[in-house]
């Protein structure tokens, strides 16, 4: 069980680390980069109970409402709404990378125990490939979701656009990546190992805009 939830909790930890130490932060930001991850912990259950509820009554069945709307949007949506709830309306943002952050942190709280779960239920053989995929892809709606929210909260022109392209990048790309692993059945990595690469790719250019608009 200790080995389970050890390589459960590295690759969740080890993004975590990588995003954060790009930048120095003060003790009270590294509080508030833990409580947010706590927040992402606790959301799991909520959001498990209520995908299990819509899928016993027989909603989104069908496999583009179940990618775009039982996991994409049901997972992102809440995430969004906490860290805007927790993070941005508390925190304060100096810079927009800031927002990436809080946002990886969240995501990846809800990543780690999504992660154990699955690896309880499932063995340690599949620890690897759930290290390279979902927790990281989550990361990575993490990184897209917080970059968004920062430049809102620090830039008030266009304000509105930025907190409507935090919340429906992430849903979109969710969604994506769910319905590739649906349509694709057993060839699923067919499909998901060019749509991971092109997830880095677009995370690390907002990693990147986000430093260079913050000096």
């Amino acid at each position: 069980m200790f080995a389970i939830v050890t390589a459960a909790m590295a690759p969740g930890m080890a993004l975590l680390s990588y995003f954060y130490l790009k930048n120095h932060y003060s003790t009270t930001t590294n509080g508030l980069v833990f409580r947010t991850f706590l927040i992402g912990v606790l959301l799991v259950f909520p959001v498990m109970v209520l995908q299990y509820a819509f899928t016993v009554e027989g909603y989104f069945t069908e496999p583009f409402s179940r990618a775009f709307i039982l996991y994409g949007f049901v997972e992102e949506f809440f995430k969004w709404f906490l860290l805007w709830a927790f993070a941005y309306q508390h925190a304060t943002f100096s810079k927009r990378y800031d927002g990436i952050v809080f946002g990886v942190s969240l995501s990846l709280g809800f990543a780690t125990v999504e992660n154990v779960l699955y690896l309880i239920a499932n063995g340690l053989e599949t620890a690897f490939g759930r290290a390279l995929l979902p927790v990281s892809s989550h990361a990575l709606y993490g990184v897209i979701m917080g970059y968004y929210l920062g430049r809102a909260k620090v830039e008030t022109e266009n304000r509105k656009k930025h907190l409507l392209l935090s919340i429906l990048l992430p849903v979109g790309l969710h969604g994506m990546y769910d319905f590739i692993l649906i349509i694709f059945d057993i060839y699923f990595l067919i499909g998901l190992i060019p749509f991971m690469l092109l997830l880095w790719w677009v995370a690390l250019n907002k990693v990147k805009q986000a430093n260079q608009l913050d000096h």
